[in-house]
């Protein structure tokens, strides 16, 4: 009789249920969404029951239409957004909604922690580069600050992961990844108690560590019923989003990298080196407790794809007779140059952590005459992610010396073919995907559980679990077009970087100054 492990996925619009046999085989898949509140400009949150509630409503769904029976379950697992804060009393549980990785409320924190500091290299410690307001040192000040009674309630703060924990089996702890990105020391796997209680944090609300293959616990009674499991079913940490993926691509092996196009994006790296985190590249714990994971997250990638397709694509959305708009704009795309007729787009549509490191930057169309047309616009915004993609690349190579030859590409961005062949294109690299691309987090936290169920002995023996599934080549005719278009794409940043940051920063402080009035 074949096992499973349930990995939930629990990202930023919604949480994906997948069944996974120990042989990282998906056979069923199951997603429900839940909202995001932004309350302020630059703020953004999340009801922390909201994803409980997904993850059982969709563990059920799951057994359901896969005709699994609860005992051919072996655990439970997650791979999760990162940096969300959840401060929770011993007894009520959470004391507020979540302020989640998008929320970029901290900035006034960040700025004044930092002066704190004499050296820079005390940041890449703490953070991997230098912090901003989207971080989690930076945020747990704010809510010291601005919130102090629920500060002070709070017996410790939780990341999503650690609250799904809590909700699972009763126990709250954060697993090293996660607790990573707050401030862990990498190699003696520790909270930094030392830096947290000179920037004012009570180190005592900092829950213990587990490791992503550990098991946290055993599914209560409560929770096993809620979700149609046994009770005692075992609870495997996983790991954040990041480092699951990189273990759902495959790329395992020292040195080795992957890229990830989900709503946000990332180039990432394992290694057993501690590289110090610059040009907006973070060095934080891999799902691998033996390794560090190099980390470049650009904030925004499939979500410019999902934007533009909101906004120019509204009637194709609605039209019955259209069952899937990307699969439109994927075909309306092959259309139209290389290029997008001399037009750029940046990305940044939510600030921008890699390549370049700045809250208050946002997105442009440049060069936009009218002789273009909603498919140049459409077009361009696929290539202006390819660019961003390229530039930390670069960096990866050539800051961190480790050489990309080839780019393993997760995420729901690497099922379209013309995107893939656009990314081939403009980084002059094979790009190679998987099966199940999409699922690529939850088969990354399957497999870290079975490793800590002892189906696997290491990581190292993942690499040959996971296949290539497709290749695409760079297309030489197309590299004259892409190199000049990418080297005006770079000096976008240093030209408009006061401008952006003018304009933004006024608008935040003054939303900011409206909410302490009010």
């Amino acid at each position: 009789m074949a096992k499973y492990i349930i990995a939930h996925d629990v990202g930023t619009s919604g949480n994906k249920a997948v069944l996974v046999d120990t042989e990282g085989h998906v056979h069923g898949k199951c997603f429900e969404p839940y909202k995001t509140h932004f309350p302020n400009p630059g703020w953004a949150e999340q009801e922390p029951v909201d994803w409980w509630n997904a993850v059982t409503r969709t563990t059920k769904l799951l057994l359901e239409k896969a005709g699994v029976f609860p005992n051919d379950v072996l655990c439970i697992t997650y791979s999760t957004q990162m940096l969300g804060i959840i401060p929770m009393d011993s007894k009520e549980g959470p004391l507020r909604r979540a302020i989640i990785w998008l929320d970029n409320r901290a900035g006034e924190q960040a700025e004044r922690l930092m002066r704190k500091f004499l050296s820079p290299g005390v940041f890449a410690l703490i953070a991997g580069t230098t912090l901003c307001g989207k971080d989690g040192m930076p945020k747990l000040l704010w809510l010291k600050g601005e919130e102090p009674e629920i500060y002070n309630k709070m017996c410790c703060f939780l990341d999503v992961a650690g609250y799904l924990f809590y909700r699972s089996t009763g126990n709250m702890v954060m697993e090293w990844t996660g607790a990573s990105v707050f401030g862990i020391d990498l190699k003696k796997k520790t909270w930094l108690d030392s830096i947290f209680k000179y920037v004012g944090l009570d180190p005592r609300k900092f829950p213990p560590l587990v490791r992503s293959i550990d098991k946290v616990g055993e599914l209560t009674k409560e929770a096993a019923k809620e979700c149609g499991l046994l009770q005692g079913t075992p609870v495997i940490a996983g790991a954040g989003d990041a480092p699951c993926a990189a273990v759902g691509s495959g790329a395992v092996g020292e040195g080795e990298g992957h890229v990830y196009l989900g709503t946000s994006g990332w180039v990432g790296v394992v290694t057993e080196r501690m590289p110090q985190g610059k040009c907006g590249a973070a060095t934080i714990h891999s799902a691998d407790p033996n390794k560090a994971f190099l980390f470049a997250e650009t904030e925004a990638a499939g979500g410019c794809i999902q934007w533009i397709a909101d906004e120019f694509y509204k009637a194709e959305k609605k039209d019955p007779n259209i069952p899937n708009v990307y699969a439109l704009m994927d075909n309306e795309v092959a259309k139209i140059p290389p290029g997008s007729n001399y037009l750029l787009f940046t990305p940044w549509i939510y600030g921008e952590r890699a390549p370049i490191d700045d809250c208050y930057v946002r997105a442009s169309f440049l060069n936009l005459s009218a002789e273009h047309t909603r498919e140049d616009l459409l077009r361009a915004v696929y290539e202006g992610v390819a660019y961003n993609i390229r530039w930390i690349v670069e960096i990866v190579e050539k800051e961190f010396k480790f050489p990309m030859p080839y780019l393993k590409v997760i995420g729901g961005g690497a099922k379209g073919k013309p995107w893939m062949q656009i990314l081939a294109d403009v980084t002059h690299r094979k790009i190679e995907t998987v099966s199940d691309p999409q699922e690529a987090g939850a088969v990354g936290a399957a497999l870290v559980a079975a490793v800590g169920l002892g189906i696997y002995p290491d990581f190292e023996s993942l690499r040959k679990v996971v296949k290539v599934d497709r290749a695409f080549e760079p297309q030489s005719e197309n590299s004259e077009i892409y190199d000049s278009l990418f080297h005006s794409y770079k000096e976008v940043y240093s030209n408009l970087r006061n401008f952006y940051r003018k304009l933004n920063k006024e608008r935040f402080d003054k939303a900011v100054c409206e909410e302490v009035l009010s």
